[in-house]
C-alpha cells in the first residue's frame, strides 16, 4: 500500500483520539480541587500502561514458547523499561500531600485500586493462581481472568524455552495443571544452575526475568510507602485494610526457582 492510499484526513488528533482522551477526566469534587486532575490522570495512565504489559507479556509468552531468544530479550527489556515509569509516577503522585489527598478524597466513596481489573490480569499472566484475586471483579471479566489462570503464566513459558533449548525441564512441571499455582522445584533449580553455567544466551532471559521480578517489587514498595505516607493506617477506600494488605504482598518473589539459586554460584 502506498502512502498516496492512507487517509489524507487522519491527523495527530485523530489517530489518537486525543479528543476524545483529553474529555476523560472528570473530577467528583466542588471546584473542583486542584489535585484531584493529578490523581486521575495518573491513575489512568496506569490503566493504559497496565494495558501495554498485557500486551506484551503476551507477546513475550509466544516469543519464548517458540524458543526466540533475542525477540524475547527485547519484548522482557521492554516490560521491566515500564515498570520503571510506573515506579517513576509514583514520585509524581507523591508531590500532593496528606491534606491535599484528603480534599477530594470522599469523594471516591467505593471505589478503590483493588477494583483494578487489568493489574489482576497482570498478576495472572505472572502466576497468581487464587479465587480472591477475581472475586469482587464483574463476572464478565472473572471470565476473562479465569482464561489466563487457565493456561501458562510467563514462568511456564520461560520453562518451555529452557525445555526447547534442550534443557531437561522435569515432563511433570511441563504438564502439569496450569490452573494451580507453581511451586518452587528443586529439579528445575538445578536446571537453571546448570543454564547459567553452560548456557548464555538462556541465562540472559532468565535475568530479563529477574529484571521484571525485581521491578515489580520495587513498585509494589514504592506503592505501599506512598500509600502510607498519604494515609497512614487507616482503611482504604473501597473497605480494604489498605497499608496492610499492601504490605503484605511486599517481597514475594514471583521467579522463586530464579532467587533460590543465587547462592549457589
Amino acid at each position: 500500500m502506498s502512502e498516496k492510499d492512507f487517509d489524507s484526513a487522519l491527523t495527530y488528533t485523530s489517530y489518537l483520539a486525543v479528543d476524545e482522551l483529553l474529555k476523560l477526566q472528570r473530577p467528583l469534587s466542588e471546584g473542583p480541587e486542584h489535585d484531584e486532575m493529578l490523581f486521575i490522570v495518573i491513575h489512568q495512565t496506569y490503566e493504559l500502561w497496565f494495558k501495554q504489559l498485557i500486551h506484551e507479556f503476551q507477546e513475550s509468552q509466544r516469543a519464548l514458547e517458540k524458543g526466540d531468544t533475542h525477540y524475547s530479550l527485547a519484548i522482557l527489556g521492554r516490560i521491566r523499561t515500564i515498570l520503571k515509569v510506573c515506579v517513576t509516577q509514583i514520585d509524581i503522585l507523591e508531590t500532593m500531600t496528606p491534606l491535599q489527598f484528603n480534599s477530594f478524597r470522599g469523594y471516591l466513596s467505593s471505589s478503590s485500586g483493588f477494583q483494578s481489573a487489568q493489574f489482576r490480569k497482570v498478576e495472572a499472566l505472572l502466576g497468581r493462581r487464587d479465587n480472591a484475586m477475581s472475586s469482587h471483579l464483574p463476572i464478565d471479566v472473572q471470565g476473562e481472568i479465569a482464561i489466563i489462570t487457565s493456561g501458562n503464566s510467563i514462568w511456564d513459558s520461560a520453562l518451555a524455552y529452557l525445555h526447547k533449548r534442550g534443557h531437561a525441564i522435569p515432563d511433570s512441571i511441563l504438564a502439569r495443571d496450569k490452573s494451580t499455582p507453581y511451586a518452587p522445584n528443586s529439579e528445575v533449580q538445578n536446571v537453571l544452575v546448570s543454564v547459567h553455567q553452560n548456557d548464555p544466551e538462556s541465562a540472559m532471559v532468565c535475568e530479563r526475568l529477574m529484571d521484571i521480578d525485581e521491578g515489580l517489587q520495587e513498585w509494589r514498595y514504592r506503592h505501599v510507602k506512598m500509600v502510607e505516607r498519604t494515609i497512614g493506617q487507616k482503611i482504604g477506600t473501597g473497605g480494604s485494610s489498605g497499608v496492610k494488605y499492601l504490605a503484605s504482598t511486599l517481597f514475594n518473589p514471583t521467579f522463586a526457582d530464579l532467587w533460590e539459586i543465587r547462592s549457589r554460584f
